[in-house]
C-alpha cells in the first residue's frame, strides 16, 4: 500500500506540512498537557477516518507514558469512567470542533463553557490550535490515502 502522492517529495505540499507541523511546536507541554493534546489529535483522527494519525498518535502518546486502556477507549469516552472532567471537556470540542458541517451552529456555547471551566484563556487558545492543526493533517492525510501501521514513535523529532 502506498500514498497517493508523496506529501514530503512535492515541494508545495511538503512546504505545507512543514509549515503545519511549525504551526504544532507553539503549542507546548506547558501550555496544555501533552495528554490532553494526545487525546483531543486522537479522537480527532478516529472521527475523520485518519489512520496514519491514529497510528502515529496513539504510538507517541503510549511512548510518553500514557495507559493504552485508556488510549483505547477515547471512541467511546462518553461511557468511559477513566477519563478527567477536563479531558472530556477537551474531547467534547474536539469532536464538535471537527464535525463543523454536522454540527448546524458549529460549536455550541454550553460545549465552550464546559471547556472553559477547565482551561485558561491560553489553554483554550492552544486546543484551538490542536484541533485546527490535527484536522488539517487527517483531511490531508486521507486524500492522500496514508498508510497506516509502521509508525514508531519518535521517528519524528516533532509532533503533529
Amino acid at each position: 500500500m502506498e500514498a497517493r502522492l508523496n506529501a514530503f517529495a512535492s515541494p508545495v505540499l511538503g512546504k505545507v506540512f512543514k509549515h503545519l507541523i511549525a504551526a504544532s511546536a507553539a503549542i507546548t507541554d506547558e501550555v496544555l498537557p501533552y495528554t490532553v493534546q494526545e487525546l483531543v489529535r486522537l479522537r480527532a483522527s478516529q472521527i475523520n477516518g485518519c489512520g496514519a494519525c491514529i497510528d502515529m498518535h496513539f504510538k507517541e502518546a503510549v511512548h510518553a507514558g500514557e495507559d493504552p486502556a485508556r488510549l483505547n477507549l477515547v471512541v467511546a469516552w462518553r461511557e468511559a469512567t477513566v477519563f478527567t472532567d477536563a479531558e472530556r471537556a477537551a474531547l467534547e470540542l474536539a469532536e464538535e470542533g471537527t464535525r463543523l458541517a454536522d454540527a448546524a451552529g458549529g460549536v455550541s456555547d454550553e460545549v465552550w463553557e464546559r471547556a472553559a471551566k477547565h482551561f485558561d484563556e491560553e489553554q483554550l487558545a492552544a486546543l484551538v490550535g490542536v484541533i485546527a492543526i490535527i484536522n488539517a493533517f487527517n483531511r490531508g492525510n486521507v486524500m492522500l490515502r496514508q498508510p497506516a501501521g509502521s509508525y514508531e514513535a519518535g521517528m519524528y523529532k516533532h509532533h503533529h
